[in-house]
């Protein structure tokens, strides 16, 4: 033990505040909201016991559960690999030695600073309106644009291209990955002729796996999580048609719009063991293509 704590003593003090954080702030509140999902309550009553009463009701008769979770779920397939496709294509533009690569960088990741925040979602609102900026330019070389906001067919794909261009964070590390891929072996495939795309599919991809397995499991997360955005452009209702009822959407009005915190609090939990079947299924899956340099067979 006395050589455990020997070792691992810097680690641990560096986790302190994480952890005197995580049980005094944050284990309370997890376990009271797991004590709330068994019960009926609305913060003004005391709690009162139903058991798995608001789990059936979930899977059996709220239909707008199910709305959520079809809305949630086709964002998360949509955004994330276009998020992570568009991340990866510019952090290659900028591996190429640009004198000026710090500033690329920054002006690259601030729209991942501000694609959160609630301004950003405003303007978006703003941007695709009926009579918003990317219609008028679309009316400029004859295109008639589409209500895309108010349309239900089209306005999660608004939150789609948000998603897609608040890709600094993922840019970031997939430019730290190509940094560290040695330049001896795209050398060698040159000298071999090896086309660029044979390149990018041999020597690329294979040795930036980890890399794209540490964000894709990171930006899944994410996806499942986003709130601001949908909220403050459905107007906190999911409209039109419930086509932007996110699942968080949903969790936060029966929190706190009808005040049904033990209903909520089961959806909490729900959107927890959803995130983590998905994170599970994710490492199960990397080990048939994923491999690290430390690896032997």
């Amino acid at each position: 033990m006395k050589r455990f704590f020997a070792r691992n003593a810097p680690a641990y003090v560096f986790l302190l505040p994480w952890l005197v954080g995580f049980f005094l702030l944050a284990l309370g509140p997890i376990l009271a909201s797991l004590y709330f999902s068994f019960t009926r309550y609305d913060m003004v009553s005391d709690p009162r016991w139903i058991g798995l009463g608001n789990y059936e009701y979930m899977f059996t008769r709220d239909r707008r559960f199910w709305k959520a979770l079809d809305v949630t779920f086709t964002y998360v397939v949509l955004a994330v690999p276009a998020r992570l496709i568009v991340a990866l294509g510019v952090a290659m533009l900028l591996d190429h030695g640009l004198r000026t690569i710090g500033l690329y960088r920054a002006i690259f990741y601030l729209p991942s600073l501000l694609g959160a925040s609630i301004a950003i979602a405003i303007l978006w609102r703003q941007l695709f309106a009926e009579d918003g900026v990317v219609n008028q330019v679309l009316a400029l070389v004859g295109i008639q644009g589409a209500a895309w906001i108010t349309d239900p067919d089209t306005s999660l794909y608004t939150l789609v291209i948000l998603a897609m261009w608040q890709f600094g964070s993922p840019m970031l590390i997939f430019l730290a990955g190509l940094r560290g891929i040695p330049r001896d072996l795209y050398e060698a495939a040159e000298i071999d002729g090896t086309p660029r795309w044979r390149q990018f599919t041999r020597i690329t991809l294979p040795l930036l796996a980890p890399v794209i397995f540490f964000n894709l499991v990171l930006q899944t997360i994410e996806a499942f999580k986003t709130f601001s955005s949908a909220f403050i452009i459905s107007n906190g209702t999911g409209a039109p048609a419930d086509s932007l009822l996110f699942y968080t959407v949903y969790l936060f009005n029966e929190a706190f719009k009808f005040f049904r915190m033990g209903y909520a609090s089961a959806l909490a939990w729900v959107l927890l063991v959803i995130i983590a079947v998905f994170t599970a299924i994710a490492f199960f899956t990397s080990k048939y293509w994923v491999h690290y340099e430390n690896e032997r067979d």
